[in-house]
């Protein structure tokens, strides 16, 4: 559920407060910079992750085209590097293909658990120690 004007914050995968995945470009489904879900998200856009060329071919390739600028959707297109709020069984899919982007975990909602495993999203992190 989306964080409400008291402050509420949704929680990351390991348990902590969900941190923010980015601004530039703005992700996430309520477009808020964070991998926040609610009822309305039925793609589960709770993956952060840091794409990689690799990745974005093989988004193409699966009907997901997330490097051609939308200017109508004020979307500019991703770009390796960038951090973006992905649909947690798109990163399954590309995880069962062998071509998984790495992820932040402290960005990752905790909601992706039901889709996607811990261990699996830790082996992928660029955030654990």
């Amino acid at each position: 559920m989306k964080p409400d004007d008291s402050g509420g914050r949704q929680r990351n995968v390991l348990g902590g407060l969900l941190g923010s995945c980015s601004e530039k470009p703005m992700t996430g489904f309520f477009r808020d910079g964070c991998c926040n879900t609610g009822e309305e998200d039925f793609g589960s856009h709770t993956v952060c992750i840091l794409a990689t060329a690799e990745f974005l071919e093989f988004s193409r390739a699966r009907g997901n085209d997330l490097s051609t600028p939308r200017p109508e959707f004020g979307f500019a297109g991703l770009q390796p590097g960038d951090r973006w709020c992905l649909c947690a069984a798109r990163w399954r899919e590309a995880l069962l293909a062998g071509k998984a982007p790495r992820v932040v975990l402290n960005a990752t909602n905790e909601a992706a658990l039901l889709i996607v495993s811990l261990d699996d999203l830790k082996r992928h992190a660029i955030d654990l120690n």
